[in-house]
C-alpha cells in the first residue's frame, strides 16, 4: 500500500477551499477555436523530395489567409497549428494526431500539391481527431502534381467513411508563384470562418432569464436541441433573480451612476404624457440596473465577489452569483409576467445586442426578445460569422407596393417592385441598425462584413464616429403602456436604404432543427410613406424596410417559419448555408445562387439533397 504522503496531493488543500473569482482572458470562459493545417505528400523517396518544398509553400499562403482575415468578434484571432512534419504515412499521420490533440484542434485543413496514399498509408489520421471535427480539404489544380489526383481520391474515402469533409479546388489552373486564386481563398475563409462559429458555441451556455412569453413557441427553450446540435448547455433562471439583484443592490453602483450619465447625456428621450409608473430618472436608472444584471447573469462580474467593493457599495458580496453561466447568448421573457409590474427589457436588449455602451466600444452580445430561443440561435451564428451585431425583429407586416399606394397615395414601385417586410420590434433593436454600417467605415456595400466589423474594430476614430451617429439618430420613448403597464423605454431609430441585409430564421419541427436563409436589402421609402407606416404601427418601436431578393415580400412572409426573423448587416447567405451543413441542420428556404452554395461533398451523393445529407449523419453531437 502507498504511504500517505505518496499520496499527497500537490496543490494545497486550505487555498483550494477558499472560493474566489478566477479571471479568464475572455469574458467567456473556454478554448479558443484552434485550426490545424495539415499537408500530404506523396512518401516515395524522390516524390516526397520534389513535392515538400511547394506543399510548405502552399501552407504558408492558407496560413497567413486565414490568421489576416479570421478572428473572433472581440479581435481574439483564431488560433492556427501546423502539423510537425508533412503527412505522408501512418506514423507521420500519428505524430499530427497527438500534437493536434494536445493543442485542442477541432478544425482540421489538409493540403496537398500532389498524389498521397489517401486511404491506405494515411489510415491512422484519416478521421483526424473526433468524428466532431469539421474538416476540408485543398487540393492544388495544376499540372505536374495535380492535387485533384489525391483531393477525389481523399474525398471519397471520407465519404464512405461518414465523415464529411469540404473540397476545395480552384476551377482554373493556379499558377504556385502567386497568391492564391479568388476562388479558393474565398472558400478558405468560409469554411475558416463558420467552423471557427462552431468551435466557438461548444461548450457554452444558453442563458433562459423566465421562461415562455406570450405562448410563443420560439421562447419554449428545448434543451437537447441546444445540446445535440450546438454542442451548447442551456441555464435557465427566473426572472425574480432579476428583481432580487435589484432589492439587494447586488450590481456595480458606480457603474450605475457612470451608465446613467452617459445614457443622459447621449440620447435623446420622449418619456411620454400624464401619469406614467415612474419617475423620468428612476425609470432609466431601473433600465440600466436591467441591462446590467442581465449582463452579469450571462458572463458573471468579478466586482460581485469582492467583498470591500460590496462593503463600500452597500451590498453583501456573492462569489456563486457573481460567477455567472459562461452564457454565449441569452433570452428574456419579459412579457408578460414582468412587464405587466416592471419595465420592459427594450434598453436591456437594444444595448447589449449593440457594439458599444458606456464601457466604450466592443463585442456585441446575443440576447434575444421574448426569450426567443430560436431566433438566438441564428443571432449567435451569424453574429460569430460576421464579427457585427444582429437585428432581432417582428416581421411586422408584408407591404406590397399598391398597398402602399392605397394608403399614401404614393407610387414607390420603382423603389421595392416585390414590396417590403416592415421589420420592427418594441424597441429592442441593436442601435448599429441606425447607421449604414459600411458608409461609416468607408467599405463599399460588397465588402463582407466580418472585413467591415475588422476595421472598425481597429479604427478608434470609427468606432467614434458609430457610436456618435447611432446615439444622435436613436431616441428613447416611452413605452405604449397598452403593451406594457409596467413601463420602459423604446429605442426608435430608423434604419437606412440600400444596405445589404441577410434575414434567417431557426425552426423546430418535432425535434428537429431547420434553417431558413433569405438575403435582401433594406429600402429608403419616401419619409411621408415611412411616417404613414410608423403611425398607424408604432412609432415608437425601431423600423426596418427590407425586400429580399427574387421573391415577393409576401413570398418571404408566407414561407417563414414564425413571427420573429434575425437580421444581418451583408449578403451572408452562402455562409450560413455552409454553416448549418456544418451542424447538420437543412436549410429549408434560401436564395442564394446555385454557385455559392458550398457543402462537403457527401452532399453530392445524395443528389445534394441537404435534408437527405442531414437526416443520414444525424445532429453533430447526437
Amino acid at each position: 500500500m502507498r504511504s500517505r504522503a505518496a499520496i499527497q496531493p500537490s496543490f494545497n488543500v486550505l487555498s483550494a477551499t477558499r472560493r474566489t473569482f478566477k479571471p479568464s482572458p475572455r469574458p467567456l470562459v473556454g478554448h479558443i477555436p484552434t485550426i490545424a493545417l495539415t499537408p500530404v505528400a506523396d512518401g516515395r523517396t524522390g516524390a516526397y523530395e520534389d513535392n515538400v518544398a511547394k506543399t510548405w509553400k502552399m501552407v504558408e499562403k492558407v496560413h497567413d489567409l486565414i490568421a489576416n482575415h479570421v478572428c473572433l468578434p472581440d479581435g481574439t484571432p483564431v488560433r492556427i497549428v501546423v502539423a510537425p512534419e508533412i503527412v505522408y504515412g501512418p506514423r507521420s499521420g500519428a505524430i499530427a494526431q497527438e500534437f493536434y490533440a494536445r493543442e485542442g484542434v477541432s478544425i482540421n485543413l489538409w493540403i496537398s500539391r500532389s498524389w498521397s496514399y489517401s486511404d491506405e498509408l494515411m489510415s491512422a489520421c484519416q478521421g483526424i481527431g473526433s468524428s466532431e471535427w469539421i474538416q476540408a480539404a485543398y487540393g492544388l489544380n495544376q499540372t505536374d502534381r495535380p492535387g485533384a489526383v489525391w483531393l477525389k481520391a481523399f474525398t471519397a474515402a471520407m465519404d464512405e467513411k461518414r465523415r464529411p469533409i469540404f473540397c476545395i479546388y480552384s476551377p482554373d489552373l493556379e499558377d504556385e508563384n502567386g497568391p492564391l486564386s479568388p476562388f479558393v481563398a474565398e472558400r478558405l475563409l468560409r469554411f475558416a470562418r463558420c467552423a471557427t462559429a462552431v468551435a466557438e458555441i461548444r461548450g457554452k451556455n444558453y442563458l433562459s432569464v423566465g421562461s415562455v412569453s406570450m405562448g410563443i413557441i420560439g421562447s419554449d427553450v428545448i434543451r437537447n436541441q441546444f445540446l445535440h446540435y450546438l454542442g451548447m448547455g442551456t441555464v435557465s433562471v427566473d426572472m425574480v433573480a432579476i428583481r432580487g439583484r435589484i432589492d439587494r443592490g447586488f450590481y456595480d453602483h458606480d457603474e450605475l451612476d457612470r451608465a446613467f450619465r452617459f445614457m443622459k447625456q447621449n440620447f435623446k428621450y420622449d418619456f411620454g404624457t400624464g401619469k406614467r409608473p415612474l419617475a423620468k430618472d428612476d425609470l432609466l436608472r431601473e433600465c440600466i440596473r436591467m441591462t446590467m444584471i442581465v449582463r452579469d447573469l450571462m458572463v458573471g462580474n468579478p466586482k460581485l465577489a469582492d467583498a470591500g467593493v460590496g462593503r463600500r457599495q452597500g451590498f453583501r458580496s456573492d462569489i456563486e452569483w457573481a460567477q455567472g453561466a459562461n452564457a454565449i447568448a441569452s433570452g428574456t421573457q419579459g412579457q408578460r409576467m414582468w412587464t405587466d409590474l416592471y419595465p420592459n427589457f427594450d434598453v436591456a436588449e437594444s444595448i447589449l445586442n449593440s457594439s458599444f455602451d458606456w464601457n466604450g466600444y466592443r463585442a456585441p452580445m446575443t440576447v434575444a426578445t421574448e426569450n426567443d430561443s430560436k431566433n438566438a440561435i441564428g443571432m449567435l451564428l451569424a453574429g460569430l460569422v460576421t464579427g457585427m451585431p444582429q437585428l432581432f425583429a417582428d416581421i411586422r407586416t408584408n407591404w406590397t407596393p399598391e398597398s402602399i399606394r392605397k394608403a399614401t397615395g404614393r407610387n414607390v414601385k420603382s423603389i421595392c417592385p416585390q414590396g417590403i417586410i416592415d421589420k420592427r420590434n418594441s424597441g429592442a433593436g441593436a442601435l448599429d441598425y441606425s447607421q449604414d454600417i459600411y458608409r461609416i467605415a468607408g467599405m463599399p456595400h460588397t465588402a463582407h462584413p466580418s472585413e467591415v466589423a475588422t476595421k472598425i474594430r481597429k479604427t478608434p476614430a470609427i468606432q467614434q464616429k458609430l457610436m456618435k451617429a447611432a446615439m444622435h439618430d436613436t431616441h428613447y420613448m416611452a413605452a405604449t403602456l397598452t403593451y406594457f403597464p409596467g413601463d420602459g423605454l423604446s429605442s426608435h431609430y430608423r434604419t437606412p436604404g440600400g444596405i445589404p441585409m441577410t434575414a434567417y430564421r431557426y425552426n423546430t419541427v418535432g425535434a428537429s432543427l431547420t434553417c431558413s436563409v433569405v438575403e435582401g436589402e433594406t429600402i429608403e421609402l419616401p419619409r411621408a410613406v415611412a411616417d404613414h407606416i410608423s403611425k398607424v404601427t408604432d412609432r415608437t418601436w425601431p423600423e426596418t424596410y427590407w425586400t429580399p431578393h427574387g421573391m415577393s415580400s409576401f413570398e418571404y412572409m408566407s414561407k417563414i417559419g414564425p413571427n420573429h426573423d434575425g437580421n444581418s448587416f451583408g449578403l451572408i447567405g452562402a455562409d450560413m448555408i455552409t454553416l448549418n451543413a456544418m451542424l447538420r441542420i437543412p436549410v429549408d428556404l434560401h436564395n442564394v445562387p446555385r454557385d455559392q452554395v458550398f457543402r462537403p461533398t457527401m452532399w453530392d451523393r445524395f443528389g445534394g439533397d441537404d435534408f437527405r445529407a442531414c437526416k443520414e449523419l444525424g445532429p453533430l453531437y447526437g
